[in-house]
């Protein structure tokens, strides 16, 4: 054999390996990088024995530790998601940690007789949404897990196919955040449409808000509800910004805006300047296109809130909704001390805004939807005690399809094509294969959801109670939610029409 062709052979297996990679569809990372992008699953595969006596713990990292992130590779890849050899998390010298406390016995079966299959992940929400006001879209959400908003252009066009796909498939919503509904948006989920300050897909040429695109995008769309967006919990009061680089031709066609530019929206609504036109606004949104209106915020100051919930008490207007997300930061992109130190998390800053409302008695009234890191059970559990009807997802369901938390949604350089506008980046993630990750995550957490519900002896999330839970100081003594938060018995619960009705649809024939 010529010395020609002994140099050669050697590298067929990796020229086959890299043609391999190229062609495949189910790994976005092997796509992009093909060859040296096995060193990523070689590195994950050893990982554990590697960071047992050099690196961290399972539960070290942040924003997702390990533990966490595998839970939801695992559960979208329909993978074995158990831990094995007992907890990781230091429960004994971790202040604030949550423990649900399960029941002995109980009248609701247990989870070997629950039909776990079709119908077994299967949890409407607790209210109708935007049946207290009767508005003529009311419904009751399918799903008690939905997506968060994450706009198309923040996400490729890939992605949020994907997400979309897999939101149809599981009955979830799709909110699609401040960045307008595009082609990306409508491949089967019903969607809930968020209006940013900047008004994009509902704006004129001179970038005002124009009522006439709103209802045309409505009445042509699965537009099921209107968000408001005041805020988010990864920059709360200070708008959002699109690098230049991410504004291609397609997304300053959406949005109205110049292609290659910065794309900044204002910290604040022109539309209204205080609760009271907010309030005329919604009602406004409300009547034109007859669905469901609410807001979405990040909590700070509560001057807003205290106003908002006399207004409504004082008045029959009202939003239909209130999404309130955690101070912890989320999937835009943001300067560090905004992140870090600008509105209060999730928990304390929920449960300022739920008293409110609860001591006016008019909690009733609001369906209360809760985001900030609530795609895990134990985050889920603690969100619906405190009086969350719905969650929403977001980096979660990100994961879901393939993100690696390589903190890189802002430099355009996303590995897996999910946070870029790269176009060779996003063409190794195939929206038909990653749809099918997000729908089983989603009903994972379902499940898990409907596990922990019938340990505490309930049939539904929305039926735990602040009591149901204790949360440690240490080692030393452990408080109940209710008093740590200083609710009252009855606050978080559905009242008594509500949660009858909610009962009668978990122990139907569906979950029979």
């Amino acid at each position: 054999m010529s010395s020609k062709w002994t140099k050669v052979l050697p590298l067929a297996p990796i020229a086959g390996l890299a043609a391999w990679d190229l062609l495949q569809k189910h790994h976005a990372v092997l796509r992009n990088f093909p060859v040296v992008g096995h060193a990523r699953y070689l590195l994950e595969e050893i990982g554990p024995e590697l960071r047992q006596y050099i690196v961290s713990g399972n539960d070290e990292e942040r924003p997702f530790s390990r533990n966490q992130r595998r839970w939801i590779y695992a559960s979208s890849k329909l993978e074995n998601n158990y831990f094995g050899f007992g907890a990781d998390n230091d429960t004994e010298f971790t202040q604030g940690y949550p423990i649900i406390k399960h029941r002995t016995f109980s009248d609701i079966a247990p989870a070997t007789q629950v039909n776990h299959g079709v119908h077994g992940d299967v949890i409407p929400a607790a209210k109708v949404l935007g049946g207290h006001r009767e508005r003529r879209g009311a419904f009751r959400p399918a799903s008690v897990v939905n997506v968060s908003a994450m706009s198309f252009g923040s996400l490729s066009s890939a992605a949020i196919e994907a997400i979309n796909r897999g939101a149809a498939q599981a009955g979830a919503l799709h909110n699609t955040g401040e960045g307008g509904l595009t082609p990306h948006h409508l491949h089967g989920a019903d969607l809930t449409l968020q209006i940013g300050t900047a008004y994009f897909g509902c704006r004129d040429k001179a970038g005002r808000f124009d009522i006439a695109k709103l209802k045309d995008t409505v009445a042509a769309n699965p537009v099921r509800a209107i968000e408001i967006k005041l805020s988010q919990g990864a920059k709360p009061g200070l708008g959002g910004l699109l690098p230049g680089a991410k504004v291609t031709p397609e997304i300053a066609r959406i949005r109205g805006i110049e292609e290659g530019q910065d794309c900044a929206s204002p910290s604040r609504h022109t539309e209204f300047d205080s609760a009271d036109s907010l309030l005329d606004w919604v009602e406004m949104l409300a009547d034109e296109t007859g669905v469901p209106v609410g807001i979405k915020s990040a909590v700070g100051n509560l001057d807003f809130w205290c106003e908002l919930v006399d207004l409504m008490s004082m008045t029959d207007r009202g939003v239909d909704f209130i999404t309130v997300d955690g101070g912890e930061g989320g999937t835009g992109a943001a300067p560090l001390i905004f992140s870090e130190s600008v509105a209060l998390p999730f928990r304390l800053g929920f449960a300022r805004v739920y008293e409110l409302f609860a001591r006016a008695g008019i909690a009733d009234r609001v369906v209360f939807i809760g985001s900030g890191k609530l795609g895990l059970p134990d985050n889920a559990v603690v969100a619906f005690a405190l009086g969350c009807d719905m969650v929403n997802v977001a980096r979660e369901v990100m994961m879901s399809i393939g993100c690696l938390q390589a903190q890189k949604c802002h430099t355009d350089k996303c590995p897996t094509g999910i946070a870029t506008q790269d176009k060779w980046l996003a063409h190794g993630l195939d929206p038909t294969i990653k749809a099918d990750r997000a729908e089983n995550y989603i009903r994972t957490l379902r499940r898990d959801l409907l596990k922990v519900s019938e340990a505490c002896g309930v049939p539904h999330p929305g039926l735990i109670s602040t009591g149901d839970l204790d949360i440690l100081k240490g080692h030393e003594s452990a408080r109940s939610l209710r008093e740590v938060y200083g609710y009252e018995a009855k606050w978080g619960l559905p009242n008594e029409f509500d949660a009858a009705e909610i009962v009668t649809i978990m122990t139907g024939p569906a979950h029979a």
